[in-house]
């Protein structure tokens, strides 16, 4: 294990995020050595060119593993596990941008090997989940209570990621409602959510995503977690059937909102903070922050876990500021009346 002056990191996976990934650490000054994998060679020698010497491959397969300081999985969706499965046996701190519930839950399934390790294993270090956490837990810094937390993205990261959001359309929602996981039909819930400017108004509705499964742990005694995605109203009648939409072009501005309510010297009220992007830059400052705390040491504990468990969210919002990811609060008083 290197100090934290010497951080050796590995990126597996060099889409529109995972490049993003390798650049922002290539970028850190603690950061030493910065190995890209990923199956399409092309796209590796591409990340390369344009990122040497700070940025190199070893030519080894995604699944090798080597000596190294934190591994990023940034590869498509149904990789993350089984990869992290390996690195975590091995000793290494994962961090995984998966947006995917499914794959969430068998990440969080590995707690008990990455506790017994002394790693931590940080899942859904992305635009939301990932940044949409860390605004969660700082805006309940301003509360006494936490009751409810509601979260809303825009936009998609890359081709890839935008279809995942159609096919999270189609599928069921998981909310967190009284103690308890309700699942609700994606496209549902039809909500008005504005967002920071350029992106404004947007119609959101329910989808597949993973949010609440990350949050709850980390609130306890919250009654509701919900999460929204925005779309139109096409995009809804194909959700089952994505390819029939041309994913977005990579470096469309996208944003977040994250809504908590609770109490506050007895009375209610409510924060509400957002931040606006383009999705891939956001989640790949987000994924080397996060990879850089672990590497570091600077978990709040080991094992896995979203970034509103184990990452102190002034450090993280402090560092993103820094890399240009700017957040804001909604209501410039900080609290409001719920």
């Amino acid at each position: 294990m290197g100090s934290s002056s010497s951080i050796r990191a590995v990126v597996v996976g060099v889409g529109a995020t995972g490049a993003r990934v390798a650049r922002q650490l290539a970028s850190s000054p603690t950061v030493v050595d910065v190995v890209v994998r990923d199956p399409e060679v092309a796209r590796v020698a591409a990340v390369v060119e344009s990122m040497a010497p700070q940025v190199r491959s070893d030519g080894a397969d995604p699944t090798d593993l080597v000596d190294a300081d934190v591994v990023v999985l940034a590869g498509p969706v149904g990789t993350h596990a089984s990869q992290a499965a390996a690195w975590v046996a091995a000793g290494i701190p994962v961090v995984s941008t998966t947006d995917d519930l499914g794959e969430v839950d068998e990440l969080l399934a590995l707690d008990p090997v990455a506790r017994s390790n002394g790693v931590g294993l940080a899942v859904g270090a992305g635009f939301a989940p990932g940044l949409s956490d860390v605004l969660a837990v700082h805006a309940a810094s301003r509360l006494d209570q936490v009751e409810e937390i509601h979260v809303a993205r825009s936009g998609a990261g890359g081709p890839a990621c935008a279809r995942h959001l159609l096919a999270a359309l189609g599928a069921h929602a998981l909310d967190w409602r009284d103690g308890q996981w309700v699942r609700r039909p994606g496209g549902s819930g039809r909500e008005l959510v504005w967002f920071p400017d350029p992106i404004g108004a947007s119609d959101c509705y329910r989808a597949e995503m993973p949010d609440a499964r990350l949050l709850v742990p980390a609130f306890s005694g919250v009654r509701r977690v919900t999460t929204r995605v925005a779309a139109r109203r096409s995009q809804l009648v194909t959700a089952r059937l994505p390819g029939l939409h041309r994913p977005p072009e990579d470096g469309a501005p996208g944003a977040i909102r994250v809504e908590v309510r609770g109490v506050v010297g007895g009375s209610s009220a409510t924060v509400v903070m957002g931040a606006m992007d383009r999705p891939a830059v956001a989640a790949g400052a987000v994924a080397a922050v996060s990879a850089l705390a672990l590497a570091s040491g600077e978990s709040r504990r080991s094992g896995a876990g979203g970034l509103a468990e184990l990452l102190d969210p002034l450090a993280v919002l402090t560092d993103l500021a820094r890399r240009g990811v700017r957040c804001a609060v909604f209501d410039p008083s900080g609290v409001g009346p719920g």
